[in-house]
């Protein structure tokens, strides 16, 4: 599935990702994730659990150690 200008739908999540040349592997293996889990929330296809934003937000600021939890996931 893709948007209307021809990329794929992005998550803000996603968005950080492509924007910092960040791999989903990269993250899901550092967060102990699974890659899937992964994909779908960079794609915007689910929510994630409380646990899963703690493990992904605890890498995200290790990139960005101004990053917030709410400028990636409705919380």
């Amino acid at each position: 599935m893709f948007s209307l200008w021809g990329g794929k739908p992005r998550s803000r999540l996603g968005k950080f990702l492509d924007k910092r040349g960040i791999s989903q592997n990269w993250l899901a293996k550092e967060a102990k994730v699974n890659k899937n889990t992964i994909s779908d929330l960079s794609s915007g296809k689910r929510e994630p659990s409380l646990a899963t934003i703690k493990k992904i937000m605890k890498v995200i600021r290790e990139v960005d150690p101004k990053a917030k939890a709410d400028d990636f996931f409705d919380i």
